[in-house]
C-alpha cells in the first residue's frame, strides 16, 4: 500500500510556497525603491551640474565682454582720442 502525504504536509508546502512568493515580491519592491532613489539622486546631481555649467558659461561670457571692453578702452587710450 502506497503512502500519501498527509494534509498537514501539503499545508506546510503551500505555506512555504506563499512565503517564498511574498519574499520575492518584497525583494522586488525593495529593488525598485532603491532604483528609484538612485535615479532621483542622479537626476538631482545632473540638475546641479547643469546649473553650475550654466553659471560658468554666464561668467565666461561676462568675462569675455569685460575683456573686450578693456581692450577697446586701451585702444582708444593709445590713439589719444577721449571717449
Amino acid at each position: 500500500m502506497a503512502t500519501t502525504p498527509s494534509k498537514d504536509h501539503k499545508r506546510r508546502e503551500r505555506e512555504l510556497k506563499k512565503m517564498y512568493k511574498r519574499q520575492a515580491r518584497e525583494e522586488a519592491k525593495a529593488a525598485k525603491k532603491a532604483a528609484q532613489e538612485l535615479s532621483a539622486a542622479e537626476a538631482a546631481k545632473k540638475a546641479a551640474d547643469d546649473e553650475q555649467a550654466q553659471r560658468d558659461a554666464e561668467f565666461e561670457a561676462e568675462f569675455a565682454a569685460e575683456l573686450a571692453a578693456e581692450e577697446e578702452a586701451a585702444k582708444k587710450a593709445a590713439t589719444g582720442r577721449p571717449s
